[in-house]
């Protein structure tokens, strides 16, 4: 195709997704010598999408505006994006994100469900399609319009790297409170579904506080959170640092760190960008898709078991038949029994190992 220099590309789907969509955005940016690239996002997802680089503009989309003024919004959205694209890259399989894709630019790329049924007319009017598959990492969904534009890439998640004043900033937050070494323990995640237990939460807490290091307690000013804030154990190096960070000091923090402790969901992530350690517990959700990303190796777990290690990264499964189910917990209740039966001192053993050897 002709080179483009307005590119549009759509993700109406979680933090993670557009997290994981940067390496696609530089691929384009690289190729394509600097286009204008644009991001069309969920409301809730747009800090991250305002972190990613060589983005000029982003539109956003409000589940919340279309309960109460869909029509409006939706004319809005097509306003701003009706063919003024020469590229329209869709990463998400939905109908709305796929008729985006269509009315942006004539040349559209979008992934589409397998089921026929379903995607039968996507198939019809995109200029390309990729069947979206669960079986494999997000990451490597991501990158699957690539192929059609017979660009050269490297299946590895690209860091975002924090401003040099937030990362001044964060260094000052951690000399106030004399805090050289830490590891980050992120107990929280996007679902309570995905959250370990608090009775294993303090348990593992209690070993970990033994290991001589800080131990940073990281999450942002939600629900959960603050929640989970309530519920922290007064321990000798452990440090409370939920709701102290926005997701660029975060990120900043996670560089400084020694590694991660935690649960799958966006903080998993941008340490696995940055090849530090990683000790990931999962619940019910789909490791094949979700597990943290090794760049070294170029890979991610593909099989569900209660312990494994791929390069720097170690993940704790329960061992139950049903994992992992990817439901919103036990029979979409919201609470996930397997959560329940990773031992907290089995995750600190690992910890333990790997920090006596560093």
């Amino acid at each position: 195709m002709i080179k483009p220099n307005n590119i549009l590309i759509i993700i109406q789907r979680s933090n993670g997704d557009v997290f994981l969509s940067y390496s696609l955005v530089k691929a384009l940016y690289d190729y394509y010598d600097e286009p204008n690239i644009d991001l069309l996002v969920n409301t809730d997802t747009f800090s991250v999408a305002n972190l990613i680089p060589y983005v000029k503009k982003i539109h956003t989309f409000s589940y919340k505006n279309k309960q109460n003024s869909r029509l409006r919004q939706e004319t809005n959205i097509v306003s701003k994006i009706f063919r003024k694209y020469d590229l329209s890259i869709n990463l998400t399989a939905s109908d709305r994100s796929v008729l985006y894709a269509l009315l942006a630019s004539k040349n559209s790329i979008s992934a589409v469900e397998i089921d026929k049924k379903k995607s039968w007319w996507k198939k019809k009017f995109l200029s390309g399609y990729y069947f979206f598959d669960n079986s494999i990492h997000i990451l490597e969904n991501n990158l699957k319009s690539l192929k059609f534009l017979n660009i050269n890439f490297q299946t590895i998640q690209l860091p975002i790297e924090p401003s040099q004043e937030v990362t001044l900033n964060i260094k000052e937050k951690l000399r106030a409170k004399t805090i050289s070494k830490f590891l980050i323990f992120h107990p929280s995640a996007q679902y309570e579904y995905k959250i370990y237990p608090q009775p294993l939460r303090d348990a593992l807490l209690t070993h970990l506080s033994r290991l001589g290091v800080s131990i940073l307690i990281t999450g942002s000013k939600n629900f959960i959170d603050l929640n989970i804030k309530k519920q922290i154990p007064p321990l000798t190096n452990v440090i409370d640092f939920i709701g102290e960070t926005s997701i660029e000091e975060f990120i900043a923090l996670s560089q400084l760190s020694l590694g991660y402790i935690g649960m799958d969901t966006l903080n998993m992530h941008i340490a696995a960008s940055q090849d530090k350690p990683i000790f990931a517990i999962f619940g019910p959700t789909n490791l094949k898709m979700w597990a943290p990303w090794s760049n070294k190796l170029r890979m991610s777990a593909t099989s569900n078991t209660p312990i494994q290690t791929y390069g720097n990264i170690t993940i704790f499964q329960a061992n139950m038949k049903c994992v992992a189910c990817g439901k919103a917990g036990c029979d979409n209740t919201g609470v996930s029994e397997c959560l329940n039966n990773i031992d907290a001192k089995v995750i600190f053993n690992k910890v333990s190992e790997w920090f006596e050897k560093k």
